[in-house]
């Protein structure tokens, strides 16, 4: 008995904030990703993304352990910033890890990995160090090697499980020429 009982503990909070995703009745316009809010002063932030129905933003940060050196077995922490809740800070529960915002990591050697979104695996990501030995992440943008900077999601309705995608904007900076590329995936 006690297990539904956590259960719903732990999904009737995702339920109740993704409700407002359903049943858009109003068709007020949804927001412009532009005026979302920027994580700042985020130690060793990779990328974030944002997606509707509000400015809630998921983080990734690089994982580094009390001495200073990467966790190689799970080298990137995920975590929101609530920004309707004046901007706190909270771990990703077990489902948002699992089936939503979670990253599945393979190393590929001297220390690079492949990362792939749970969500969304079909963007492979790839996270080394740049010049400056700072980790960052990876990709092509426009069929350009970027540094991703920003994902953000186009919800308008679905459910909980099976949201209405409309599109994903990645957002980075080409490695060639420091100029900033976006490009919109439709998914299928």
């Amino acid at each position: 008995m006690k297990f539904p009982i956590v259960l719903w503990l732990l999904i009737a909070p995702l339920l109740f904030s993704f409700s407002t995703l359903t049943g858009k009745a109003d068709k007020t316009p949804l927001p412009d990703p532009e005026t979302f809010p920027v994580p700042n002063g985020i130690p060793g932030l990779l990328f974030y993304i944002q997606r509707d129905p509000n400015t809630n933003t998921i983080c990734y940060e690089i994982n580094i352990n009390k001495y200073g050196q990467l966790e190689n077995d799970d080298p990137v922490h995920a975590f929101w910033i609530r920004y309707p809740e004046g901007g706190t800070r909270k771990d990703l529960n077990y489902i948002q890890r699992k089936f939503a915002y979670g990253i599945n990591v393979k190393a590929t050697g001297n220390e690079r990995y492949e990362l792939r979104s749970v969500a969304y695996s079909k963007l492979p990501l790839l996270l080394k160090k740049d010049i400056k030995n700072n980790f960052r992440v990876y990709t092509d943008i426009n069929k350009k090697e970027c540094v991703l900077n920003r994902v953000f999601i186009r919800i308008d309705g679905g459910t909980f499980w099976s949201p209405n995608v409309l599109y994903i904007e990645l957002k980075g900076t080409e490695t060639a020429t420091g100029k900033t590329v976006t490009q919109r995936i439709k998914p299928s």
